[in-house]
């Protein structure tokens, strides 16, 4: 299995919710889990680099602190695996533009005012570089994601179809998506009730405590309808932060309360106080367990060039397999 995730600042609960959490629960199934940091990615809207090494750094101090374990799962830089750009050179020879102009993402961030940059419009064939180079079989990934695997496996299909020749193995392992079902995926609402989004400046941070959770928490939108008025709690953006946190049935009392109204009713101020509680409660462990590993940088360091050294070693073994394939070699 093999997922990355791009370095583009602090992590918010909806990178928890709607795929961290995932990748940490699936290294406890049987088989090989790799997890890389794309670094290579964020070249196309990160221009400063510090900030960029900054960056990188907090993705891995998010994944350790949250439970990865280095034992398990190989955790990695893109960039420590130059081999990945070996490849997207040999899929770019064999991708159809048609393919990339239909792709999504590059759509979407053109209609939000990014700038096209040749990187930008070939991002599809550096990601399909990223998951072939490991001979990955499965990859785990949300529902707007699917279209990326789609597209790795036309261009394997495309390479092994063109090089393939006779060989007893093809060049290249075709891979299919993991995507979980819908009562798997948690929704998660930024604090305005739009999607959260570190670009929306609608998100909260998951190691986020003290006073500035508290302000956080206290930006989630409200109405002025008084605590005994009776409201449909599906029309109250705190419950949907809560289902996040709380059991089932803690949760359906607090439902009742606000459906039913009157003098039982919790006020917004009630549902934030047991929010903070929830996410301290969530989250406290994963805190003192980053400041640790924020402490010992060289720690960190070392399970990145560990993962770095294991990645490249199947990586190289790849790219050398298609360089023979298509007369490189």
């Amino acid at each position: 299995m093999l997922s990355g995730i791009q370095p583009s600042g602090r992590l918010h609960l909806g990178n928890y919710f709607g795929a961290i959490r995932q990748h940490v629960a699936l290294q406890a199934e049987p088989g090989e889990h790799l997890y890389f940091i794309a670094d290579y990615h964020a070249l196309t809207s990160t221009r400063d680099p510090a900030e960029l090494r900054e960056n990188v750094r907090e993705v891995a101090l998010t994944y350790l602190a949250l439970g990865l374990d280095p034992a398990r799962a190989t955790l990695f830089r893109q960039s420590d695996v130059p081999e990945v750009c070996e490849l997207a050179w040999l899929l770019a020879c064999v991708a159809p533009m048609g393919l990339l102009e239909r792709a999504h993402a590059y759509k979407d961030k053109l209609a939000k005012g990014q700038k096209p940059s040749v990187g930008l419009f070939t991002y599809p064939v550096l990601m399909a570089a990223d998951i072939l180079a490991y001979d990955s079989t499965v990859v785990p990934v949300g529902k707007d994601q699917e279209q990326h695997v789609e597209m790795t496996q036309d261009m394997a299909q495309s390479f092994n179809h063109l090089f393939g020749g006779g060989a007893a193995r093809p060049p290249l392992v075709v891979p299919r998506p993991r995507v979980p079902g819908e009562e798997r995926v948690a929704k998660v609402p930024g604090v305005d009730g739009e999607k959260m989004s570190k670009s929306y400046g609608n998100s909260i941070w998951i190691f986020e405590e003290g006073k500035a959770l508290k302000n956080a928490v206290n930006r989630i939108q409200t109405d002025s309808r008084p605590p005994e008025e009776p409201k449909d709690p599906e029309g109250v953006l705190l419950v949907r932060f809560l289902e996040l946190f709380l059991p089932a049935e803690e949760l359906a009392q607090w439902c009742a309360r606000i459906r039913e109204g009157g003098a039982g009713a919790p006020g917004y101020g009630h549902l934030k106080a047991r929010l903070i509680e929830a996410i301290d409660a969530a989250f406290g462990p994963a805190r003192a367990r980053r400041k640790e590993l924020r402490a010992d940088p060289a720690a960190v360091e070392r399970v990145l060039v560990a993962g770095g050294r294991r990645a490249r070693e199947r990586a190289r073994a790849t790219v050398d397999r298609c360089y023979q394939a298509c007369g490189l070699r």
